[in-house]
């Protein structure tokens, strides 16, 4: 079976509270997935600077968790560029507890 993506949204804008709302309602479903495959990519919408923190501690424990199965983080908006990045780490079975930011432009085209 292939990556699973869960797409994270709703969460409210301050850091502290997605934090919370991530823990309390999207953990246990994160949990859920990984039991029914092993390799998982959290899909995170674009965020302040400050989010990144406890998006990272999140996806890192998980991924040690899962061991050895894998799972990433992915944060942005672009829907073409989320989808290029979970091909990619679908791709690359060394890559785990890692949280990628694509923006759509970074990419290098063709």
């Amino acid at each position: 079976m292939g990556q699973a993506l869960l797409r994270v949204d709703g969460l409210p804008e301050g850091a502290l509270d997605a934090a919370a709302a991530f823990h309390a309602d999207w953990l246990p479903r994160a949990r859920r997935v990984l039991g029914e495959t092993e390799t998982l990519a959290l899909v995170f919408p674009a965020a302040a600077y400050d989010h990144r923190g406890w998006r990272l501690a999140a996806v890192q424990d998980l991924a040690r968790e899962a061991a050895p199965g894998r799972v990433n983080g992915i944060a942005g908006d672009d829907p073409t560029a989320i989808a290029a990045m979970a091909a990619w780490l679908d791709r690359a079975p060394g890559i785990t507890g890692q949280l990628l930011a694509v923006d759509g432009k970074s990419a290098a085209n063709g």
